[in-house]
């Protein structure tokens, strides 16, 4: 082999390892840096309890509107919270109602009762991209997104509704099942509020959830107002949060089973 020949391998060698080194470390260093923005949004909307009363407007793919309302309450931090959803209208739904029992290292458990039947229900891990009792809410987007339990990138920064945002790719860690086979999330500069979840099967785009009415609670950037999107049937459920308050006291006793079942 001659000199010049020599020299182009060499070079191409060098080319090689230089590309083959240097994304790498850019890309562990977008998800550092898309974890620490996610862990820092988590933080600043942790609170040791959250009672609202929310009122849920569905719309059909006809326009055909329902309305229904629904008390939801939560005690205890990311990862290790338990959430109790329960329908008060219209009469025909009231006492419906949803316990998530969240955790840090595994998918949550879930137990809907229905009073008209009197009996609960586990809701199984398959069945948790079903929607929600006629809202376009699936199971698992009811859950709690804790920042442990998927992996990140950082794709970039978009504006979004006037806020300049991360966006932020986040697909579920091993052990940690999803329906989704990945979500991109928009994260507002300004606060670190979520502004905006894509989720997707593969390619398709799956369900988009839109945060809007951002105001400051005691404290904690709060949506008062959320559009849930199932793209796939071309129906929207609005959720409208009223009387929300943080930090109140709520007993831990009547986050089970037996106290669902009683009120």
């Amino acid at each position: 082999m001659n000199n010049r020949a020599s020299m182009r391998n060499a070079v191409g060698i060098a080319i090689a390892v230089f590309l083959l080194d240097v994304p790498a470390s850019a890309f562990a260093q977008k998800a550092d840096t898309a974890r620490q923005i996610v862990a820092e949004a988590q933080r600043r909307n942790s609170s040791q309890s959250q009672r609202y009363e929310g009122l849920l407007q569905s719309f059909d793919q006809t326009g055909k509107t329902t309305e229904k309302r629904w008390i939801f309450e939560r005690l205890g931090s990311f990862g290790k919270s338990k959430t109790i959803i329960r329908f008060t209208e219209p009469a025909e739904v009231r006492g419906v109602a949803l316990l998530i029992v969240n955790h840090d290292d595994r998918p949550s458990d879930q137990w809907m009762w229905t009073p008209a039947l009197e009996r609960d229900r586990r809701v199984a891990l398959q069945d948790r991209s079903t929607r929600f009792f006629g809202t376009d809410f699936s199971f698992e987007d009811l859950e709690e997104r804790d920042v442990n339990k998927r992996n990140y990138t950082l794709l970039g920064e978009e504006s979004l509704a006037g806020a300049e945002c991360w966006k932020i790719q986040a697909v579920a860690r091993p052990g940690n099942s999803s329906q989704y086979t990945r979500s991109i999330e928009w994260i507002r500069k300004d606060n670190y509020a979520l502004a905006q979840i894509d989720s997707f099967v593969k390619d398709e785009l799956i369900r988009r959830i839109k945060y809007s009415d951002i105001r400051n609670v005691q404290g904690i950037w709060t949506a008062m107002e959320t559009a849930v999107t199932d793209m796939r049937r071309g129906s929207i459920t609005r959720l409208v949060l009223e009387k929300v308050t943080y930090n109140v006291s709520l007993k831990e006793s009547d986050f089970t089973l037996e106290a669902m079942r009683r009120r």
